[in-house]
């Protein structure tokens, strides 16, 4: 008896050690592409006035008033193999985060487009922590 408990509790803390690092895997899918987009919109001259007068709209402002992706071709071909991953992670922060899932994922540019908002989330999260430490 008191093997098999051993045996299950090594089952379970060997999946979820399994799942936690491919979660923390697919968080890095794309993300220096991703970042790299937000450093271009940092970079940009003329986007410092609105950095400095508006931190706490940058993530909406860079991550979600344009189509990272426009087309269902080029949608596909970003997602590659990695797309139910992405589904994924689309669907744990939803239920997190609304309690429900609302992205269709029938269309391939709004599953990317969510997946690059979740990623921006955390990139200017970093970033914002960084200019606190600078401060």
């Amino acid at each position: 008896m008191r093997q098999s408990v051993i045996y299950i509790s090594y089952i379970y803390y060997y999946t979820n050690w399994i799942l936690t690092n491919e979660r923390e895997t697919m968080k890095q899918y794309k993300y220096d592409e991703i970042k790299s987009h937000f450093e271009d919109f940092i970079n940009d001259e003329n986007n410092k006035d609105f950095i400095k007068d508006n931190l706490d709209d940058l993530h909406h402002e860079i991550f979600n008033t344009d189509y990272y992706i426009i087309g269902t071709y080029e949608a596909k071909k970003w997602l590659g193999d990695e797309v139910f991953n992405i589904i994924d992670t689309i669907k744990q922060y939803e239920n997190d985060n609304f309690g429900e899932v609302n992205t269709d994922f029938s269309d391939p540019e709004k599953v990317v487009n969510m997946y690059v908002y979740i990623i921006g989330e955390e990139i200017v999260s970093d970033y914002r922590n960084q200019l606190e430490e600078v401060a």
